[in-house]
């Protein structure tokens, strides 16, 4: 059977996110965390290759993500979406960039369409600027980001810096028509030499004009938001049966456990407002010691509190917090100490009886998957931006919620644990 969507998406948060909104809307949507697993799936009409690519060397990412498409082209896939993060999440080297080239190679595409927005967030694209709320993204907390610092907010220009294609604008006014006049626009910048264009996209009406566009093509890329609107696309032409198809999440105990490596101000919230009725151990990233130490400090302080209720470990600092951290270790060399604690705690807490997790940040939810050894996730609906919920293994299931640093509302760590004993269901209320 040919797959009517086919994904590789830069991180693990993101790839789950879009997996969940296939899921929610009757689409039977494999999450995968590695090329080779492709090859091992059953009867499915969707595929999201979700790896930790993001902040990897370029080369890598590309090798990484090339080797997914290509399995996914193998496979039947009919068009191939890159997914990134809806602030462009990318420094001058890429990754974006360099990936969106090796995957036009591939697919042999003409062109295509980056599609980062995600309207009801508050995340727009005009003038192929992208704004967060009513700030510029060069404005916003995400010009702090510790990795991924966003302080140009005009996309042609970050995306050109990481490309050799030539790279123009897709206009809110061609968008806002639609149909005829939209192909017709597109077909122009392709006579202009351009094989890139950046979608201006401010509300839910133009990601529908964009889906009815790209539905058919080689490849397109964007942030997950655009992915809700191709289900009702493939419908209307007959890619799919009308009828849905769904597997649902099972109900998991045992122990439960946030792990937080995200920096970003919801998150911070997020664990203040978990730290109200629950414990909370904040590990300083600034001390003079090793990972080891400072997993086996957080492994000492969590086994006893599991008895009486769910507990919350966090590397989630302040920007001037991090900014020390850097300091001492390196803007690598910090990141990867958090990865590292994160992902060696995980595997040590399941083999303690911990079956659910919640996990903040999309760094660290890699980590945390690769630790785990995890090749293929059963994805639950959509339960709201940036959250995804999924499980894996049969005899003893584990439980995870893989959530965006920036997003998701403030009791999301308590409500997720919670879900997560009810099973598939629990997420859509």
């Amino acid at each position: 059977m040919s797959l009517v969507f086919a994904a590789v998406a830069d991180d693990l948060t993101g790839g789950l996110e879009m997996a969940a909104m296939l899921v929610a809307a009757g689409i039977d949507c494999a999450l995968v965390t590695e090329a080779e697993a492709v090859d091992d799936l059953d009867d499915v009409e969707a595929v999201v290759v979700a790896q930790k690519t993001r902040v990897t060397p370029a080369d890598e990412a590309v090798a990484k993500m090339e080797a997914a498409a290509d399995r996914l082209l193998k496979r039947g896939a009919r068009t191939i979406f890159f997914k990134y993060c809806a602030t462009f999440d990318s420094t001058d080297k890429g990754n974006i960039g360099p990936v969106s080239d090796a995957l036009m190679q591939l697919t042999g595409a003409p062109y295509t369409a980056f599609c980062p927005a995600s309207p009801d967030l508050g995340r727009t694209v005009y003038n192929g600027h992208l704004f967060v709320g009513r700030d510029l993204v060069s404005n916003s907390p995400k010009r702090f980001d510790p990795l991924t610092p966003m302080t140009d907010p005009d996309l042609i220009a970050v995306l050109q810096r990481q490309t050799r294609h030539k790279v123009g604008l897709l206009e809110r006014a061609a968008i806002a028509r639609g149909g005829d006049a939209l192909r017709a626009a597109v077909d122009g910048l392709e006579r202009q030499g351009l094989r890139y264009f950046i979608a201006d996209t401010i509300e839910n009406a133009d990601l529908h004009a964009l889906a009815e566009l790209t539905v058919d093509w080689k490849l397109m890329t964007g942030n997950a938001t655009i992915v809700r609107f191709y289900p009702e696309v493939w419908r209307e032409r007959g890619y799919i049966s009308t009828e849905p198809r769904h597997r649902p999440l099972p109900a998991v105990g045992g122990y439960g456990v946030v792990l937080s490596g995200s920096c970003a101000e919801r998150t911070l919230e997020q664990l203040k407002h978990f730290e109200r009725s629950h414990p909370v151990l904040w590990l300083d990233l600034t001390a003079p010691v090793s990972a080891e130490a400072l997993i086996d400090q957080a492994f000492t302080w969590v086994q006893p509190l599991l008895q009486s209720g769910s507990a919350a470990i966090a590397t989630s600092a302040a920007p001037e917090t991090v900014k020390a951290a850097q300091a001492r270790h390196g803007r690598e060399g910090a990141a990867a100490l958090a990865e590292q604690v994160m992902g060696t705690l995980a595997a040590r807490l399941r083999d303690i009886g911990v079956r659910r997790f919640v996990v903040a940040g999309g760094e660290t939810s890699g980590s945390v998957i690769e630790s785990l050894k995890v090749r293929r996730l059963t994805v639950g609906p959509y339960g709201g931006p940036g959250v995804g919920h999924a499980t894996f293994g049969t005899d003893d299931p584990i439980a995870v919620c893989l959530k965006s640093g920036k997003l998701g509302p403030v009791d999301l760590f308590e409500t997720s644990l919670a879900s997560m004993q009810l099973g598939s269901g629990s997420q859509d209320e």
